[in-house]
């Protein structure tokens, strides 16, 4: 399922994109654990291609998608 969401990233100096946070419609921000992997990828549930980090929130594996404009976030499974 995708959730379109906010997501606090780090810009480095070379142009890299670090998600850092994700931040939930109620307001709530989940620190990210790791980033896994990031690759130029579609999203099969939900359709969109762009830029996907395979990252760990509280244990928990999730595709984050980066597509411009905006972010959204899917479960794996």
């Amino acid at each position: 399922m995708k959730h379109k969401t906010a997501v606090v990233a780090l810009h480095t100096v070379s142009g890299e994109v670090i998600p850092l946070f994700v931040v939930w419609e109620n307001g709530v921000k989940y620190q990210i654990d790791k980033v896994l992997r990031k690759e130029r990828a579609a999203s099969l549930k939900s359709g969109g291609f762009g830029i996907r980090y395979t990252i760990r929130i509280q244990g928990q594996m999730r595709y984050l998608y980066y597509e411009n404009p905006g972010w959204f976030i899917e479960t794996l499974g």
